[in-house]
């Protein structure tokens, strides 16, 4: 087979965005005989380190145009890098229209990702999609069997090493993986410059979907042990984890990265100006939120509500860490605290917890703001918008003869905020602007209703209470009660009010029990599964 010859690599091609290792990987290429062309800025930095380099006008003819726009866009570029070896009609076209090989291509490709990352302007950010770079980078790839090329600086140190060891060669089972490394690196790039321009459009790509992204870390493992797994990121410019800086820990794990992201989403519900915001996750369901005065306030109040699952679990705030949240969170086990900052007395205070690992991330995401989230399945993947409804007491619809307080009102639209975040089924039950108990993922609706009632019953024993804390609190469900079995569990267990998104068709019987029990209802006509 033609990609099992050996090819000793005499001409080079580099043209880098990103510079890392330039100087060293083209003094180690001029070591082993290769021949340097290069374009523009990369150029330069070869010529300024001293080293010999020809600029591809030189072989091509035909100057930068465009602003830098066109420069590789050129038949002796690519047909240096696609021609055949060894095929008699590729060899005879090349010395009529005088192409020289291109044995091997270093591109990195314009920083479009970090420029989306630091939300540069549109215009901005068209100016950073590189075309020339991925036409030569595929054309490389295309033809392994005679290129080589590198879209990594990490790989330059490997290549020069098997280059040295073999007289010039890379071998050929190298060369198919950096291919295969090339090709994913051009689909991740212009994944998230579709993803850019498809949610500009509303966010419908049509026909095609695309998935790209750039490595974090590599994983220890995922979900367990035997899988492997990656953490990357899309680009999107979303505070959350994947923008998170890691101030002390360990590396995070495949669910601690999960979970993290689910508590900072669901704290992202609540306005930092309005009132701090604690939400504590376990197994990517919240088992504890509240709002306070201060964050130890609101910290505490989302311990109360399941103090056993917060047992090595995530919690989130919505405002910069202080001292007194600091000290109340290292106060037992806790796997990550997330915030979106923390000043020095409050670092010191969780530097002292050695297994703690500690992210921030400058910012808090926007609830309301539009995004995709990706699922896969066997042989595909889905593809949905983000649920970023939210809900205000003028969408509301109260549907019972009891009208629900001002301060049920409030309860409520909380409660709901949380319960978007649960997944389904999901019942919340919330009182004083704080979780009381959460029943989720259960197979049907009742079964949610009565787990969230024991927990109330469990939190309420734990801190010593006579009575449990569901007793006057509001309830809410992520998607109708197709029955009134779930909602009467609720009300047995003391829940004063409710509310749901409505529309089973048998509405009117649970509207029916509501008013029998005396309690009031309100329809939101919003849904919020979570699977």
């Amino acid at each position: 087979m033609a990609d099992q010859q050996p090819i000793r690599i005499e001409r080079a091609l580099i043209s880098l965005s990103d510079k890392t290792g330039l100087v060293e990987f083209a003094r180690g290429l001029i070591d082993c005989g290769v021949t340097l062309l290069s374009t523009g800025g990369t150029a330069r930095a070869i010529a300024e380190a001293g080293l010999a380099v020809s600029d591809v006008e030189t072989v091509t003819g035909f100057p930068e145009i465009l602003g830098g726009r066109v420069k590789t866009l050129h038949p002796k570029v690519h047909g240096g890098l696609l021609a055949i070896r060894g095929d008699a009609e590729h060899d005879a076209q090349m010395v009529e229209h005088g192409i020289a090989p291109i044995d091997l291509v270093a591109v990195t490709l314009y920083p479009f990702e970090e420029a989306w990352a630091r939300g540069a302007r549109p215009q901005e950010l068209v100016e950073t999609i590189d075309i020339g770079g991925p036409a030569m980078i595929r054309a490389a790839a295309k033809n392994s069997a005679a290129v080589t090329v590198i879209v990594d600086p990490a790989d330059y140190p490997t290549v020069l090493e098997a280059m040295r060891q073999s007289g010039g060669e890379v071998p050929a089972a190298m060369r198919r993986a950096l291919a295969a490394k090339a090709f994913v690196r051009t689909a991740a790039y212009d994944a998230m410059i579709g993803n850019w321009l498809s949610a500009a459009c509303g966010g419908d790509s049509g026909r095609w979907a695309a998935v790209g992204g750039r490595l974090i870390e590599r994983l220890r493992y995922g979900e367990n042990p035997q899988q492997m797994a990656g953490f990357y990121a899309t680009g999107e410019p979303r505070p959350g984890v994947a923008t998170a800086r890691q101030l002390q820990g360990k590396e995070l794990s495949y669910n601690n990265i999960a979970d993290a992201d689910a508590a900072f989403e669901c704290v992202a519900e609540f306005d930092p100006a309005a009132a701090p915001a604690a939400v504590i996750v376990k197994h990517a369901n919240p088992c504890g939120a509240a709002l306070g005065a201060t964050l130890e306030e609101a910290y505490r109040l989302a311990l109360r509500a399941d103090p056993v699952s917060a047992f090595g679990g995530i919690v989130a705030f919505n405002r910069p860490l202080d001292q007194a949240a600091a000290r109340a969170v290292s106060a037992i086990f806790t796997e990550v605290v997330m915030a979106p900052g923390a000043d020095a007395e409050a670092l010191a205070i969780l530097a002292k917890a050695k297994n703690l690992r500690v992210l921030v991330t400058d910012g808090m995401p926007d609830p309301a703001a539009a995004g995709t989230s990706f699922r896969s399945v066997a042989g595909g993947f889905l593809v949905q918008s983000r649920d970023n409804a939210a809900l205000d007491a003028s969408q509301l619809k109260v549907v019972t003869r009891a009208k629900p307080s001002a301060d049920e009102m409030a309860d409520m639209l909380f409660a709901m905020k949380i319960a978007k975040h649960v997944k389904s089924n999901a019942i919340v039950l919330a009182k004083d602007g704080a979780t009381v108990g959460i029943g989720a993922g259960q197979m049907s609706r009742v079964d949610s209703s009565r787990m969230a009632i024991e927990k109330a019953k469990e939190a309420a024993r734990a801190a010593g209470l006579d009575r449990s804390l569901s007793e006057g609190a509001v309830v809410a469900s992520d998607a109708f009660f197709p029955f009134p079995d779930g909602l009467l569990a609720a009300v047995a267990g003391g829940a004063r009010a409710v509310i749901q998104p409505g529309g089973s068709v048998r509405d009117g019987e649970v509207i029916a029990a509501a008013d029998a029990a005396g309690i009031s209802m309100v329809f939101t006509g919003l849904r919020h599964f979570r699977h």
